[in-house]
């Protein structure tokens, strides 16, 4: 159980992966509550007696994005100004802060009922270099299933284009084109043929619902402005084609797919992208399990597969890892990546690094 220095300190630990990210407003937003917020609202009292451990719940990130809400919807021009990066001092940034808190606490407390749902299309590209390199082993037909979808945004993983290091994917063209900035050597060039996509969330986002819609995109950061651009886009996208998402526990969800039937000649995929620090360790041993009854089962013709984008909270990275059935080989790590998915990089072998999934691995979200 967390305390009150401890969540305190919380907004730092933040404020360094904002700082890492080179998101200097969101940094210094992070940095200036951490210095103002104490028990005299309801929201500082919530926060400072969060039960919790703070940074895997992602308590900052929920608070910023209540902060970026009223600067949105324009409810606080001191907010604004501080969002806008018009204002810098501390000092000043502290003051209107501190008053924003006050005036604000009604609407702001309920932005730590839950985890930040940072739906971000972005991570498709660790996630598609997984794939490439599923494709390249197993052939190109993939049936995809995401736990942790929120708002189904990666679940339009085969309607979005890439450019992985010169390596394209997808439709062309595309209402999306999804192309990071590459370091080291390029994925598999193979072709992927994604026949099914499916989600499940515990509080899956509905983005028909305009408020739900708002609330998704004020989750992200105020200085990435191309994510920003991305997401409308992406929800736009989820509006037009839909997205076969269900509400749910991912561990009961897995069993579940895992059971179904499997049609011939294609590989059968979990995937997943920051969201495995949210998991219960009970509920990580079950798709642990899961995945390893179905692997036993897997066969040339009806393969498994396991691609994830998580953050690794001991070395402070993304990583992409694989692991494919029926092989012998472990998880491999193929690619590193920026949490949002500006870059990524493509390693030119799989890496003896601490094994995440094997581990249970105490995730960090460096959002």
């Amino acid at each position: 159980m967390a305390d009150e220095k401890t969540n305190r300190q919380s907004f730092t630990v933040q404020a360094d992966y904002c700082a890492a990210m080179d998101a200097p407003i969101t940094t210094r937003v992070c940095l200036s509550l951490g210095r103002v917020i104490d028990r005299e609202t309801a929201t500082g009292r919530a926060v400072l007696d969060w039960p919790g451990e703070p940074v895997a719940d992602a308590i900052v990130l929920r608070l910023v994005g209540g902060f970026h809400a009223l600067h949105r919807s324009g409810a606080d021009w001191g907010v604004s100004r501080v969002f806008r990066g018009e204002l810098i001092d501390p000092t000043g940034v502290d003051v209107l802060l501190e008053e924003a808190l006050i005036t604000h606490d009604a609407a702001l407390l309920p932005w730590l009922d839950g985890p930040p749902q940072t739906n971000e299309a972005g991570r498709s590209a660790g996630l598609m270099t997984g794939l490439l390199h599923l494709a390249r082993r197993f052939g190109p037909k993939i049936e995809l299933l995401e736990i942790g979808s929120s708002a189904g945004l990666n679940l339009m993983i085969n309607h979005y284009s890439y450019d992985l290091g010169g390596v394209k994917v997808g439709p062309d063209p595309a209402a999306l084109l999804i192309k990071p900035a590459w370091r080291g050597p390029p994925p598999p060039d193979a072709p992927v043929e994604i026949v099914g996509v499916r989600g499940v969330d515990i509080a899956p986002v509905n983005l028909a619902n305009d408020a739900a819609a708002e609330r998704l995109a004020a989750y992200v950061w105020v200085d990435a402005l191309e994510r920003q651009t991305r997401i409308d886009t992406a929800i736009a996208m989820v509006r037009q084609h839909g997205v076969s998402l269900d509400q749910g526990d991912a561990a009961d969800w897995v069993e579940a797919r895992l059971l179904e039937p499997q049609a011939p000649d294609t590989t059968r995929v979990l995937m997943h992208s920051v969201v495995w620090q949210y998991l219960s360790v009970e509920g990580r041993d079950r798709i642990r399990a899961a995945m390893a009854a179905a692997g036993a089962r897997a066969t040339g013709e009806r393969r498994l597969g396991w691609v994830m984008m998580e953050p690794n909270r001991d070395l402070h990275r993304h990583e992409v890892r694989v692991q494919g059935w029926p092989c012998s080989t472990p998880m491999e790590l193929v690619a590193l990546t920026h949490a949002h998915g500006a870059w990524v990089e493509g390693l030119e072998a799989p890496y003896e690094t601490r094994d995440y999934v094997m581990r249970g691995g105490g995730a960090v979200d460096q959002r």
